[in-house]
């Protein structure tokens, strides 16, 4: 965590949060107990603010200073709202092409997506408040900067922006191994938002049963899945590949 993205000490997360600082993840001491924490963990679930907590000795060793129990990473991007990002994109006259990622958890994948999603052409991607990846320094590195390129949107709940989606026009699309259909049996020339789960559970079963189409990427090894950066790098191309065609 690079020092110049966190904040330490429970009061002085509270005012960042209150003052509408990108406040990205939040580091709890696991047994520590005050009125001014029970002020921050309402605080941090009354903004949908992600947070997890932790011995002491992880926040000792993120910063030396007083820490008193927390320590929080701010986003290095702003993110923007779901509405401005889609209507923007529809009113623009092009083919959108948005990705939702369904609570995936490792920053490095994060970062290798959002790379592939900037070079293919994605308008924007949208994941949720809870349980996503941060958007730390390994995010920015494995992206090799593009995470400043493409627009990234933070929603309470992935199946409002499916719904949101689809009522500005644009067809969802999951990627998931539960269907009949592999990539090249489905459409993906018209407006589209594709969906990628998480690294060890994949797309909710939930949100699978509002998506407009399932696909899956053929598979002819031993090993039954490839990794998530992998898979959403070949829909994305498939994407672009019929684009072009």
């Amino acid at each position: 965590m690079e020092k110049e993205n966190q904040i330490f000490g429970i009061r002085a997360i509270i005012e960042a949060i209150n003052a509408k600082k990108e406040v990205d993840k939040v580091f709890i001491q696991s047994d520590a107990h005050s009125e001014l924490m029970n002020e921050l963990m309402k605080t941090l679930k009354k903004n949908s603010i992600n947070f997890s907590y932790v011995p002491v000795e992880k926040l000792n060793r993120l910063t030396p200073n007083n820490h008193q129990g927390a320590v929080a990473t701010i986003a290095p991007i702003s993110f923007v709202k779901l509405e401005t990002l889609v209507d923007g994109v529809v009113e623009s006259g092009k083919t959108p092409l948005f990705l939702i990622l369904d609570q995936l958890s490792d920053a490095r994948n994060f970062g290798a997506i959002i790379r592939t999603a900037e070079c293919t052409g994605v308008d924007g991607i949208i994941i949720q408040k809870q349980g996503s990846a941060p958007v730390n320094g390994d995010t920015v590195k494995t992206s090799a900067g593009a995470v400043f390129n493409v627009p990234i949107c933070k929603v309470d709940h992935i199946k409002d922006a499916i719904f949101y989606l689809q009522g500005s026009g644009i067809k969802t699309v999951a990627a998931t191994e539960k269907t009949d259909n592999t990539i090249y049996d489905i459409s993906l020339s018209e407006g589209v938002a594709i969906i990628m789960g998480s690294e060890d559970r994949g797309v909710n079963p939930s949100v699978l049963k509002i998506v407009d189409e399932k696909a899956k990427l053929p598979m002819f090894g031993s090993i039954e899945s490839l990794n998530v950066s992998v898979a959403c790098g070949a829909f994305l191309y498939e994407t672009v590949r019929q684009r072009q065609s």
